[in-house]
């Protein structure tokens, strides 16, 4: 062993004393929750042909100290999950919270969007200050060319 690699193996041990922690080697594996059981016995997948079924648990959930490799949160040596692309640190982040939460935050959201254009449009813009214009004769469609197309806003022929 290397004078470097011994000095770290101590130190380790010694903060960890003044700590108070149990005393653990650096290469044992920081404990994890373990996932929830369940009374049915789990299937052996027989396309593993022997292969260890390790638990199904993200590498993000684990602690960060204690690894031989911090960044991926592993042992040199260690068995690798059969899906280890999904459990790595690189697979994808677990929802801090569940879906229906994060719904409802979206909903308030949307809400909060649509009602300040509501507030905009109906209560803090001012009426025009003025009648709008009125033509003649259907809007002047004569005149315009006769195309529909050119058609104003029609009067009703009951208003004098």
């Amino acid at each position: 062993m290397s004078a470097t690699l011994v000095l770290r193996r101590a130190a380790a041990v010694s903060s960890s004393a003044r700590r108070g922690l149990a005393l653990r080697s650096i290469h044992s594996t920081p404990p994890y929750r373990a996932p929830a059981t369940s009374n049915t016995k789990e299937e052996i997948d027989p396309q593993l042909d022997g292969y260890p079924q390790l638990p199904f648990v993200s590498r993000q959930n684990l602690t960060p100290h204690g690894w031989d490799d911090p960044l991926m949160r592993r042992n040199f040596g260690d068995t690798l999950h059969e899906e280890e692309e999904v459990l790595s640190m690189w697979g994808p982040d677990e929802p801090p919270l569940p879906p229906s939460t994060a719904l409802g935050h979206f909903l308030i959201a949307v809400s909060g969007f649509v009602g300040f254009g509501f507030l905009v449009r109906y209560v803090l813009l001012q009426e025009h200050p003025a009648i709008r214009r009125e033509y003649p004769y259907g809007g002047l469609v004569t005149e315009l060319g006769g195309l529909d197309e050119n058609k104003a806003r029609v009067a009703p022929e009951n208003e004098t």
